[in-house]
């Protein structure tokens, strides 16, 4: 958000000292990821109760959203838990709620807005917590990308399915262009539904996601997949090799579940005998084989729910919902570890600390809104148009 439109809807930015409680980062990985070891406790002890007392003051005013892989110093003050489109689900099934306080991260809080009503302000504790995901396409090297398909003469063929992770004018780019959705969950659905529109799909912005779902439940092969890289003259592939493609596959990834190897999967088989390794679909394609389970974060907590006593998991996601289920399956007798030996965080998720939501809904309760992510009317309007296609998904 600009200062100009800040100043316009009179909504107080995120403090220069807020913003300045970063971590310490790998300096091999890209921004949305962060290791090694563990986050360190919010520094003053004070902020679990002042956090409390600014909810209860404000009442059914607020419904706090928590993504999974929030940290637990922030997941305590949530009122539901789940995915993204799961949670913007939730804040619009609650319109009483005049705050919406999206502990996730940009475009989570985007499809908020989104899918509530007018009269809701939806409100990101720290607006510096994107996704680099997301960030790896933007609207402008979309609409490129659509001149060369339309130059190779296949954008007619050409259906956009683009994933839940991608900002709203991803959403409105792939609802203009009659396109649909997708979660981890209904990608499979989504594609097929595609196809029935069209010869071809550009999947945006997750190529990992829209790799596997093609290959593993569409029975496709990796020949029937290419890569558009935006950042090489005509996504670095000719007109035939955009002919030739079912799936064209924007080049963007997880920067946390691109972190997985088969490396990791060999080393954790050999470390814990009888081990079940489950991973996110959006892991890599020789990881996602290499596994014994695929699935959204809901299918992996669905699935260690069903687990039986005594069993072993190596889960390969966001570490905060890892240890949050090793904790709390830890008395049944399951075992569950992190895939990968070096800790990760992602970085951008966890720059919704306690000091930021406490910071927020103090704020809140003083009557001053902050941070408020409000979708443009015309962006909203076809991004609402992509995602009801996904709800109307066989």
């Amino acid at each position: 958000m600009t200062t100009a439109q800040t100043q316009e809807l009179d909504v107080q930015p995120t403090p220069l000292a807020l913003l300045l409680l970063g971590r310490e980062a790998d300096p091999r990985s890209e921004r949305g990821v962060e290791c090694p070891g563990d986050l360190p406790s919010a520094s003053d002890p004070d902020l679990v109760a002042r956090a409390r007392a600014a909810k209860e003051k404000l009442g059914d005013k607020v419904f706090v959203l928590g993504h999974h892989y929030q940290r637990d110093e922030v997941i305590q003050f949530a009122d539901v838990t789940g995915d993204s489109f799961k949670l913007a689900r939730d804040a619009a099934a609650r319109p009483e709620a005049e705050y919406i306080v999206f502990c996730g991260v940009h475009f989570m809080a985007e499809s908020a807005d989104i899918l509530t009503s007018e009269d809701q302000k939806v409100v990101l504790p720290d607006l510096a917590a994107g996704c680099s995901m997301a960030d790896m396409a933007t609207a402008e090297q979309v609409a490129e990308c659509w001149d060369v398909l339309t130059e190779a003469g296949i954008a007619e063929q050409v259906v956009p399915v683009s994933y839940m992770n991608s900002s709203a004018d991803i959403k409105a780019f792939t609802g203009k262009h009659g396109g649909t959705i997708c979660t981890s969950s209904n990608a499979e659905r989504a594609l097929n539904w595609a196809f029935e529109q069209g010869e071809k799909v550009l999947f945006l912005p997750d190529q990992h996601l829209g790799r596997n779902t093609a290959v593993r439940d569409l029975g496709m092969s990796l020949e029937d997949c290419v890569v558009y890289n935006p950042h090489r003259p005509n996504g670095g592939l000719t007109a035939e090799d955009l002919r030739a493609a079912k799936m064209i596959l924007w080049r963007g990834h997880c920067s946390v579940h691109g972190r997985f190897s088969l490396d990791s999967v060999n080393d954790v088989r050999e470390r814990i005998p009888g081990v079940n390794v489950l991973v996110h679909p959006e892991c890599k394609h020789e990881v996602v084989a290499a596994a014994d389970y695929v699935g959204s974060t809901e299918y992996i907590i669905k699935a260690l729910e069903a687990a039986p006593a005594g069993s072993k998991w190596a889960i390969g996601t966001e570490l905060n919902l890892v240890r949050r289920l090793a904790n709390r399956f830890a008395p049944e007798g399951k075992e569950i570890v992190f895939l990968d030996k070096t800790v990760c965080f992602c970085s951008t998720m966890n720059r919704i600390d306690l000091p930021h939501l406490v910071w927020t809904l103090e704020s809140l309760a003083e009557g001053t809104l902050v941070n408020r992510i409000e979708v443009d009317q015309e962006t909203e309007a076809f991004a609402k148009l992509a995602l009801e296609r996904m709800l109307a998904l066989p």
